[in-house]
């Protein structure tokens, strides 16, 4: 695999570090990948677009799911997983995530995180869609992710690694041979370092979270750009399964209008009980699956968004007045200061929800190690797709995914520096190119992009809804592109700019890979293909971009996720 040569429009970098490994992210993933490095004595430089505690990981409410509890077992675990991936998880994946997934939550424990116990003394677990056993820890009722924030955090800190924050990742650097030589980022405000430069390491390590903000409703923070999976395109990674962006059924509804991070109103708090009904009080769930409330994500969504459609509102509501106040304020006390925060207080009223932007099931294809098609760059968490979730994530599996595949990146990057005199030094990165190869977007064309995905690429999709939004995207990306080739211009370059060109390429992948996905399944869901097509469609959509700006869209023969270091002609 080859770079595009495509690089951001960015000054050249003004300072540089040199060490073993460099991970891109500070949320679950990135730092437990951090962590191992260090303590496998890997000179190791974290790098975050905000603050080490800003990322995804710190808003997940819900828990992490592992088969700890009395009768459940990774199999169970695993035949979870594989009922919500709808045909395309890729089970010895699947695998490796449940049975190497207790052990790295009870590390995870040992690390310093403190998740909620019973009476007895016990993990207190609960359910969450999909699942058939309580099997979900959880941490301060509904702020799991906050609380393994804080203890990988304070681990990291305690270590005394060297951490760049405020910095936003640019493009991977490449030596002659084509290998991973670093990263340049530009580092936004105060601190050791200011403006762009780089950090040279054999080893790059991406866990940079999602691209919820492409759309114009979303759970995820503002700094989810799609970063990661934009960098690996233009460094000539492949990414898979982008067209399955997982809506969160029951995200607290603002208005119409609302934009950016919407409050999410957890999964647990199905999981315990509460009902999801329309205006009149009736429960549309039940009887469209065995599980009701409980049904894996997409079914939900789907059962909220067509009982809209059917009455003509804009909301469902989620109705758990029932819990009373002492279990809300114990067990959800983060859902209910948001809640009540807005003007809603579930105790005495149902809280009104709808599906919202939430959870990439696909991104950077890797194999069971991370490794993606260029060599020496790794990808885990949200921004990778290593076939464990399909076409929709199961609740509460990206936290352990973070942390299982984090860990076994570390393994072969250890393993690989015992046995491959490349991976001992530091390498020579090519020249940074004088003239830019990529145009930057104005910042405005952010929202553009945004109303174009949601309007196109939302919930419901059709051709006319894609082939609507590939134009508006084709023509956003054409005049960029014009006004670079013919006088050289682009927008100035700088944070906004990066994050909307990110948003376009990211945007113009996904709406590439749903339009050529003929079929619904999992989290895609073709109005004009409402069923679910094996024979056909049983196979991955495989995404690089072409060294002249184009996209290159290839479909596997079959279900399985191809070798990472084979090279794909289009089809």
């Amino acid at each position: 695999m080859t770079s595009t040569g495509i690089r951001l429009h960015a000054p050249a970098p003004g300072w540089n570090i040199d060490a073993d490994v460099v991970v891109v992210g500070s949320g679950v993933a990135g730092l437990t990948a951090a962590l191992r490095c260090d303590a496998a004595g890997l000179k190791t430089v974290v790098v975050t677009k905000a603050r080490l505690d800003d990322g995804s990981t710190r808003w997940a409410q819900g828990g992490i799911a592992a088969a700890l509890g009395e009768g459940d077992t990774p199999e169970q675990h695993l035949d979870d997983t594989l009922v919500a991936g709808a045909g395309l998880c890729d089970e010895e994946a699947v695998r490796i995530l449940v049975t190497e997934g207790p052990d790295a939550v009870r590390r995870l424990i040992a690390t310093g995180a403190h998740f909620d116990e019973s009476e007895e003394g016990g993990l207190e677990l609960t359910r969450e869609g999909g699942h058939h056993r309580r099997r979900i820890a959880h941490a301060g009722g509904d702020a799991t992710g906050a609380e393994i924030s804080r203890a990988l955090v304070e681990a990291v800190r305690a270590r005394g690694m060297r951490t760049v924050e405020n910095a936003l990742v640019l493009d991977l650097l490449t030596d002659g041979d084509g290998r991973t030589a670093g990263v340049t980022l530009h580092v936004m405000g105060e601190g050791q370092h200011d403006g762009v430069g780089a950090v040279h390491a054999p080893a790059v390590v991406l866990a940079t979270g999602g691209m919820g903000q492409v759309f114009s409703a979303t759970t995820n923070p503002s700094v989810s750009t799609g970063d990661g999976v934009a960098l690996a395109l233009r460094a000539g990674a492949e990414v898979s399964d982008l067209e399955f962006v997982q809506f969160h059924p029951t995200v607290l509804f603002l208005g119409a209008d609302a934009e950016g991070q919407q409050p999410l109103v957890s999964e647990a708090v199905r999981g315990e009980g509460a009902h999801l009904v329309d205006a009149d009080g009736a429960r549309f769930m039940v009887g469209q699956h065995e599980l009701a409330e409980l049904a894996p994500r997409d079914i939900v969504a789907k059962g909220i968004m067509r009982r809209m459609q059917e009455q003509d509102v804009e909301h469902m509501f989620l109705d758990a007045r029932h819990f009373g106040a002492p279990m809300w304020e114990h067990r959800f006390p983060t859902i209910l200061a948001a809640c009540r925060a807005h003007g809603i207080d579930p105790v005495t009223e149902p809280v009104p929800v709808a599906p919202a932007a939430h959870y990439a099931s696909g991104g950077v294809r890797t194999d069971s190690h991370g490794r993606t098609t260029v060599p020496g760059l790794y990808a885990c968490g949200e921004v990778a797709c290593t076939g464990v979730h399909g076409a929709n994530r199961l609740a509460s599996n990206s936290l352990l995914e973070g942390l299982v595949y984090a860990e076994r990146i570390v393994t072969d990057i250890a393993a690989s520096r015992a046995g491959d005199a490349l991976h001992t030094r530091v390498p020579a990165p090519v020249e940074h190119p004088e003239r830019p190869a990529h145009p930057l977007l104005a910042p405005e064309a952010r929202f553009a992009i945004q109303r174009v995905m949601t309007d196109g690429a939302g919930v419901l999709r059709s051709a006319r809804s894609l082939e609507k939004a590939a134009d508006q995207l084709q023509r956003l990306h054409s005049e960029a592109r014009e006004a670079l080739d013919e006088n050289g211009k682009t927008a100035e370059p700088g944070v906004d700019t990066w994050e909307a060109t990110n948003l376009l390429c990211v945007a113009r992948v996904l709406v590439a890979a749903a339009r050529q996905r003929e079929e619904t399944r999992g989290c895609h869901w073709r109005e004009d293909h409402a069923d679910r097509d094996d024979a056909n469609w049983r196979r991955h959509i495989v995404v690089r971009l072409n060294p002249d700006r184009t996209l290159a869209v290839h479909t596997t023969d079959t279900a399985d996720f191809p070798p990472t270091r084979q090279h794909h002609q289009e089809q």
